[in-house]
């Protein structure tokens, strides 16, 4: 009998020490307890929350993994929550103590918050955003993104639509340094009346976003990004060698060039009626692009308004850039969310420029626009 309880006693001790081991404490609850593996959940749900599917988010990971130096520490944060509760974040525009309430997440205000700040520094690194959104490069691409676009418009030429944006921010600091901020706090301040970011955006008949500007204030005009972009000095560059069968299509509000066809004011005949259907026509494809991006990544709609410094702000709009091209490469369907958008924040531009309009004199420039525009061929035009 003694035996037994002396057995009964061991089994006993033993048992409580086993409990004692197994007991998870604070650190390791939110490692392992609370926190569901965000990739069982159905492929709806994943896209709804995340915006990518579950294949795209693993190749992301992998991506960025060089880029994110892991802390050392037993309760560091691990690579996929960093990924997940930035991707939350972008996806739904909400605050950052509700993201990291999520059961997903688990994590504090100013966790969350670090997590977006080195996922976004990592998308804005060259070797990756490069990699993501670039302008061709050479002439077989371009060849093959006119293709693509005549195969979908019918529209002979194009290689990119262009328009820009505005992506609402709070009002940023009105000190003026370096440090703070590069411009006054009223430049900020659109003609809708609320603070944003100009953001020019050029797209291909996918919705693939080529090349994005996002460093100019809400006042800023969308002649003033045009003309300090890039894309137009490597247009430009394209004509003087005499690839003249290439070009954008913009709106009213950007001036007629060889390179950028904008609709006729006030078309007259027949051919410029129907020039001006097709034009804008095939033009809608930024507006769908600028529609898509939104409704993925909710962060960037009026409504949300990001809560970030301007510098802040053009990283976070261009890791939203670089998510919508993976999600177009992987083909990632758009969530159905109940909410119908209406604003998103494309401004129409009251001045709209015709013909006669003439920046610093550059009248042959002018002329040869209309030449281009004149020569357009439209095989099913009679």
């Amino acid at each position: 009998m003694a035996n037994f309880q002396e057995m009964a006693m061991f089994f006993a001790i033993n048992n409580v020490e086993e409990h004692e081991n197994n007991v998870p404490n604070e650190r390791q609850t939110r490692n392992t307890e609370y926190i569901s593996d965000p990739f069982i959940l159905s492929d709806r749900l994943f896209i709804k929350n995340f915006r990518l599917t579950k294949d795209a988010v693993r190749y992301l990971i992998d991506l960025l993994r060089p880029h994110i130096i892991p802390n050392t520490r037993s309760s560091a944060i691990d690579l996929n929550t960093k990924i997940f509760s930035t991707l939350n974040f972008l996806a739904t525009g909400s605050y950052q103590s509700p993201i990291g309430n999520s059961k997903f997440m688990v994590l504090s205000q100013p966790t969350v918050s670090r997590c977006i700040s080195e996922v976004v520094a990592a998308l804005n690194l060259p070797e990756i955003f490069q990699g993501w959104v670039r302008f061709p490069k050479n002439m077989s691409e371009l060849s093959e993104i006119r293709n693509e676009f005549y195969k979908e418009t019918g529209f002979p030429g194009i290689i990119g639509c262009v328009d820009c944006t505005h992506v609402a921010i709070v009002p940023p600091s009105t000190n003026l340094n370096l440090n703070e901020n590069q411009y006054p706090e009223y430049i900020y301040v659109n003609r809708k009346g609320y603070h944003s970011i100009n953001v020019q955006l050029i797209c291909d008949s996918k919705l693939k976003i080529l090349n994005v500007n996002a460093l100019f204030p809400g006042s800023t005009h969308d002649i003033h990004v045009w003309n300090n972009s890039s894309i137009l000095q490597t247009l430009q560059e394209l004509h003087r060698r005499n690839h003249k069968d290439f070009f954008l299509l913009g709106d009213s509000g950007y001036p007629l060039r060889q390179w950028l066809l904008t609709p006729i004011a006030n078309p007259t005949t027949n051919a410029e009626i129907y020039y001006n259907q097709r034009q804008m026509s095939s033009r809608s494809i930024i507006e769908r692009c600028n529609g898509v991006l939104k409704m993925r990544f909710r962060c960037l709609l009026k409504d949300r308004t990001l809560h970030y410094k301007p510098e802040k702000a053009s990283l976070i709009i261009n890791a939203c850039i670089v998510l919508h091209n993976i999600c177009i490469a992987n083909n990632v369907p758009l969530h159905e969310d109940e909410d119908e958008i209406n604003n998103l924040g494309m401004i129409e531009d009251d001045a709209v420029l015709d013909d006669n309009h003439n920046i610093n004199n550059r009248n042959i420039e002018l002329t040869l626009g209309r030449k281009q525009r004149d020569r357009v061929p439209f095989p099913d035009l009679v």
